[in-house]
């Protein structure tokens, strides 16, 4: 129970890392506060988690929205009175296709939440944290955010942002208590790797060193581990947990 009574938001809970990572933080102990844009999903999250015994709120949002971002953090803070550890991890792919065949309209979509939706986030929580002179927050960025692939370039652009605001703001906010970091997660076996890859995931597999994708609970404890007090001199740096794609 590394994160005993500890209250921890969750953006983009309802599936996936995102699902996963509320159930990690309910077992170390922390009082979860879910969200997502999906209803029915968010509350079976929420449900999961306590079965762990630890206690939840969903809170339907969609982080490209200002007033929706700065009501979560405001529901978070009414219902618990404080924010400890905030996991940013809503966001979405781009189409499988060369640059100059994506849209605008798919651009500025996959923009408005990895980067400003992020950077909402970020300013909310950031606000409280300062309040309280600590605070954690990991963003969920990508392996894409440190290397490139071909078809996916707005995605990867999206993951890179991620880092710079990552970086940036750990320097910004270092000696105000707030540690500020990112997991860098490779090919995991969730929707949206099953969505580019038409369903049939082999093939992506072969292309990891140790032979097989990624879990989303693996993910999970990197992040439970990266807000407790064990990661206590970490902060502007990415964790990378990919079964060793980008050392290859």
């Amino acid at each position: 129970m590394i994160l005993q009574d500890k209250v921890v938001l969750i953006t983009g809970g309802t599936s996936g890392i995102g699902r996963a990572t509320a159930v990690a933080f309910g077992e170390a102990g922390a009082k979860v506060v879910l969200s997502g844009r999906r209803e029915a999903e968010g509350e079976e999250t929420a449900a999961l988690i306590r079965d762990t015994g630890a206690e939840c709120l969903f809170v339907r949002s969609d982080v490209s929205d200002e007033a929706e971002v700065q009501a979560l953090v405001e529901k978070t803070i009414a219902t618990y009175g404080r924010l400890d550890c905030a996991f940013n991890n809503a966001g979405i792919e781009s189409p499988l296709k060369p640059l100059h065949e994506q849209s605008i309209e798919d651009f500025d979509k996959l923009m408005s939440i990895n980067v400003r939706g992020l950077f909402l986030c970020m300013k909310y929580e950031i606000q409280q944290m300062l309040n309280q002179e600590s605070g954690v927050i990991i963003n969920n960025s990508s392996m894409g955010g440190l290397i490139a692939f071909p078809g996916v370039s707005p995605y990867v652009a999206s993951k890179h942002a991620v880092m710079g605001l990552t970086r940036s703001a750990a320097l910004d906010y270092a000696k105000q208590g707030i540690r500020i970091n990112a997991v860098n997660p490779g090919l995991i076996a969730t929707a949206m790797i099953d969505r580019l890859s038409s369903g049939s995931t082999d093939d992506f597999a072969s292309m990891v060193p140790m032979g097989r994708m990624g879990q989303a609970a693996e993910i999970a404890q990197a992040v439970v581990f990266l807000c407790s007090d064990a990661a206590s001199y970490i902060t502007g740096q990415p964790l990378v947990i990919d079964g060793g794609f980008t050392a290859n």
